[in-house]
């Protein structure tokens, strides 16, 4: 297939490209959007606490669901400090503490304790041990006035309690068991320490309470509650208190019908009736030591929730039901806040906030929402101000069910940060659908005869009509928007725009939620649904996700067989197919058949399963087996039933195992079939769209070897090795065109015929092409036609790509590459990377990392003129102007998806994980908008001063003056002169 020639533009584009700034300052939040996000709050780890010891000012903390620490400003919802405390993307947990009037933060997550300062961020210290901790809590009152960090750990099998020094971090003391109790939490009052732990076998536990002297860590004595049997596993433990406030260790029976109850340091329980119809129990304490000793336990049913309040004395150990809440329909809230010795507890329901006191049942404040605010909370935090009188002052944060952080002040929603987007996994690009009724008209006119379409469209035109009054009165504003550089976009509905610069991304997180964003409105949320219920602790694992422009939908499909299918454009359910109503994936592909592309899901071992005659998949189908084969598949239907043969397997040479593989990218347009060099010869390009690339790793993890598969026929095109590779750090390829590229930490061989070497992060590319030799296109080069089985129809050598490969040392790690892409492919391309230390998005053009950079010399004129070379040297330092996300701090970006526009300069892109950040980008500049440098004001004012000019001097200049010879000499006749008979010149009184 002869590829169409390069435009005059094109050529000229190429010709004059160079490397230029990824982003201008003032567009910055123009041409991007960036959700810096914290992740869902957890219940345990958020909360409020004043930084600063002498400001009443306080911040919002939390440590999140997937590992992010950090402080909001609960002014305004903006993001003070964040800290990446897991390095991987967690499942919950972690512990976050605060010390009443300190500056610091305590938190653990894994095997790791360490403290923050509160106002800043920055880490005070950091400790890591052998196992795994299980609680932390804060000793408010020690012998010498400072405040502790008390850790319960869990170390082969063993229980251990550490007291370390909350200013340096260091052991104070540390007490061992070495039996095989189960940890659960640590508290400690004045004088003891308890830790408390299972004791049993699993399904029949009893509860231990090992009492500890705080001052040297000796065990005093232990206490088995109950007996065997009476706890079944940690999920039956509903609360342990941290201090003498709370001093209780309370749990559920299995059918949450009873609610035990022991007061730390005795060994007799009590218990508590809990409704029938319970399906969730919280229980909610002050976390003062000065507060008083009294607790509420939230009950949640299927229709609503209610409280109990019950009171603690600590001369008898007793515990007495003080007053209960009723029952309100919805999920709600409980929260507690503490102010000396009160204790506060707020109720969030949907129609209000209700304020009450631990003593009493009255309610001293309630505020109503306004009307149209929809709260559909989780969870809750609350900072209570008592006022002047009887009047109090109340803020609280609220976690809903989609996983957003709602600020709710004194019944007004303040602000909502989107929390419930971090932890994504899958993100599709979708176009902002037309008008359907449109849609529906022009199908109904392609199906009809010529006549009847003409009358029909007539018709139309007709009918719109209406709307002229409405297109010519938005003419003014448009025109002065144009003028002045402004938008004219509504922003209200979803419309398409000229550029191609609005679309929709339909992102899938872990949590099993879906949101669609309008990259033409900053990223704004159109919609969020719930697709599934994942259980705790678990991730929705997303294989595949297609986008159905035409019929304006979007199907994700999970590994457990379950599939929705929802509208782009609203988020309405489509179709549903719940988990097991289909087998189990290992992935998903987008495959051609007769009526159309489809998602394919491929079960274990490559099964395809049943396929109808309508949906056979037309091309290979490349299947991973395990960690060490690679199979291609052929599809082939004889009328009844689909029948699979494997066409193809590739099996690495043993030792060896896959690691990645990568394929180019679904849009992926050649605009030159070839490269003119400098000596205006031609290399021809190996431009082969059904190409695979993997990556293997040896067994002991030191050499990468690189794969280009056909998928054909699974013939290696092309492979490459890699020493001294590191299997820990991030290994990462992208295909595109006729090139491929991949980064990993490993050894470099210094070119400069010594044997030296170093270590370090690489970048390693490959151009490929039809021959070394240019202006020949290889042995196929007369072909007329060309097939991977067969490719020639004379006994010739395999048809097999010229490589050029070049490495680099880069000056910080990349991974999760990605490629620009644009409509035509006339751009061009650039490479994507995240920047893991940094948080920052970087795009590097192909002139850079460019393997037919010369070495050991400099490049000629004609090289530099017609290919744009450099000399090559071993590093690269990546420039702070080509990182795409300038200033903005990026968290745990996962995947980079990019998109063309209708114009061919721009590029999106879109990148996910835990923040969530989109931009446009132009790898050879705008060269078809006007920049947002461009003053349209001072156009418009140059031509109007241009022809104000012209009026104005106009009557200056009168009309045309004409010549005359007479006897040698030029006469200039003006305006109101005449010649006589004999040839003079009269002029006229003027």
């Amino acid at each position: 297939m002869r590829l169409p020639s390069l435009s005059l533009q094109a050529i000229l584009l190429f010709a004059t490209s160079h490397i230029a700034r990824a982003v201008y300052p003032d567009e910055v939040g123009d041409v991007d959007f960036h959700y810096d996000l914290l992740g869902v709050a957890q219940p345990s780890t958020t909360f409020f606490h004043r930084p600063r010891k002498d400001e009443k000012a306080s911040l919002l903390y939390t440590l999140s669901d997937v590992g992010i620490l950090g402080a909001v400003n609960p002014s305004n919802g903006a993001v003070v400090w964040r800290q990446v405390v897991s390095r991987n993307i967690t499942n919950g947990g972690g512990f976050l503490r605060a010390g009443e009037g300190q500056t610091w933060l305590a938190g653990a997550q894994g095997k790791s304790v360490h403290t923050w300062n509160a106002f800043t961020g920055r880490n005070s210290w950091w400790m890591d041990f052998g196992g795994e901790v299980k609680d932390l809590e804060i000793m408010e009152l020690t012998e010498n006035g400072r405040k502790d960090v008390l850790a319960l750990f869990e170390e082969n099998g063993s229980l251990v309690v550490r007291r370390l020094n909350g200013e340096e971090g260091n052991v104070v003391w540390e007490y061992r068991h070495a039996g095989h109790d189960v940890p659960v939490q640590v508290s400690n009052n004045v004088n003891k320490v308890f830790a408390v732990s299972l004791n049993g076998s699993p399904s029949s536990y009893s509860l231990k309470v090992s009492v500890l002297d705080t001052l040297t860590g000796r065990r005093m004595e232990d206490i088995v509650i109950g007996t065997k049997g009476d706890v079944q596993g940690q999920q039956d433990i509903m609360f342990v208190g941290a201090n003498s406030a709370a001093p209780i260790v309370a749990w559920t029976d299995s059918a949450k019908t009873k609610l035990f109850v022991n007061v730390l340091g005795s060994k007799a329980k009590q218990e508590l009736p809990l409704a029938a119809d319970a399906v969730d129990i919280d229980i909610h304490a002050p976390h003062l030591p000065q507060s008083e000793p009294h607790f509420l336990v939230h009950t949640r049913t299927e229709t609503g929730n209610r409280a109990d309040i019950y009171h603690i004395n600590l001369k008898n150990n007793d515990i007495s039901k003080a007053y209960d809440l009723p029952h309100l329909p919805g999920l709600g809230a409980f929260s507690t806040s503490s102010d000396a010795a009160n204790v506060y507890f707020t109720r969030v329901t949907e129609e209000e906030i209700l304020l009450t006191s631990s003593n009493s049942h009255g309610v001293l404040a309630r505020w109503p929402y306004k009307p149209g605010t929809d709260v559909e909370s989780l969870h809750a935090v609350s900072e209570v101000l008592k006022k002047s009188g009887d009047s109090y002052a109340i803020r609280s944060a609220v976690t809903s069910t989609s996983g957003s952080l709602v600020l709710v002040r004194n019944g007004e929603v303040e602000w909502t940060r989107e929390e419930g987007m971090s932890g994504a996994v899958a993100a599709a690009w979708a176009e902002i659908p037309e008008s359907e009724e449109l849609a529906k008209m022009l199908e109904q006119e392609s199906h009809s005869n010529p006549l009847s379409a003409y009358v029909h469209r007539v018709n139309r035109h007709l009918n719109d009509l209406q709307y002229l009054p409405d297109y010519l009165s938005s003419i003014p504003r448009r025109l002065i928007s144009s003028i002045t550089g402004g938008s004219d976009q509504q922003t209200d509905g979803l419309t398409r725009d000229s550029f191609g610069f609005r679309k929709l991304v339909i992102l899938a997180t872990r949590r099993g939620h879906l949101f669609a964003l309008d990259t033409g409105n900053h990223g704004k949320v159109v919609w969020s649904r719930k697709a599934f219920d994942i259980p705790e602790g678990t991730s929705w694992d997303v294989k595949g996700v297609l986008v159905n422009d035409q019929k304006s939908e979007v199907l994700v499909k999970g590994s457990r067989g379950e599939s929705i299918v929802v509208k782009t454009d609203t988020g309405d359910v489509v179709e549903v197919t719940p988990p097991g109503s289909h087998p189990a994936v290992d992935s998903a592909v987008i495959v051609d058949s007769p009526s159309g592309p489809w998602l394919l899901g491929i079960g274990p071992d490559g099964e395809v399963g049943d396929i109808g005659l309508d949906w056979t998949p037309k091309q290979t189908i490349v299947v991973r087996s395990g960690d060490s084969e690679v199979i291609g598949i052929r599809v082939s239907h004889d009328g009844t039933i689909a029948a699979t043969t494997i066409s193809w397997s590739f099996l690495p040479p043993n030792g060896q195992k896959i690691v990645s593989l990568t394929t180019r990218p679904a849009h992926d347009p050649i605009a030159s079939i070839g490269r003119v060099l400098g000596d205006r010869k031609v290399k021809y390009k190996y431009l082969n769209p059904n190409t695979l690339l993997v990556a293997c790793l040896s067994e002991n993890g030191s050499t990468l070897t690189t794969y280009l598969l056909d998928t054909i026929s699974g013939q290696v095109l092309e492979s490459a090795s890699h020493e001294g590779v590191d299997p820990t750090k991030a290994i990462d390829c992208v295909v595109s065109e006729n090139w491929f590229a991949c980064t990993f930490f490993g050894q470099y061989r210094v070119r400069d015929g010594s044997s030296q070497s170093l270590k370090g992060y690489q970048l390693a590319v490959t151009d490929l092409f039809e021959s070394d030799v240019s202006n020949d296109r290889g042995y196929l080069g007369h072909a007329q036609n060309f097939s991977s089985l067969d490719p020639v129809d004379f006994p010739v050598p395999p048809a097999l790509p010229a490589s050029v490969s070049q490495s680099w040392i880069i000056s910080a790690p990349i991974d999760h590459l990605a490629v620009t892409q644009t409509r035509q492919g006339i751009s061009r391309r650039q490479l994507l990377a995240y920047m893991s230390e940094s948080h920052s998005v970087v795009g590097l053009p192909r002139e850079i990392i460019d393997p037919r950079r010369p070495a050991g010399r400099d490049p000629t004129k004609e090289e530099v003129e017609a290919e744009g070379l450099a000399k090559y040297t071993p590093s690269i330092e990546l420039d702070p102007r080509a990182i795409i996300s300038h200033e903005r701090n990026i968290i745990g970006v996962e995947k980079i998806i990019a998109a063309p526009t209708i114009v061919e300069s721009t590029s999106l892109i879109f990148c996910f994980g835990i923040d969530v950040f989109g931009s446009r980008v132009a790898p050879s500049h705008q060269f078809d908008v006007l920049g947002k440098e461009f003053s349209k004001v001072s156009l418009v004012s140059t031509v109007a001063a241009l022809a104000l000019a012209v009026v104005a001097l106009r009557p200056l200049v009168g009309p045309p003056l004409f010549f005359f010879d007479y006897q040698g000499a030029y006469i200039f006749r003006s305006a109101g002169s005449e010649l006589t008979s004999d040839g003079r010149l009269l002029c006229s009184p003027a």
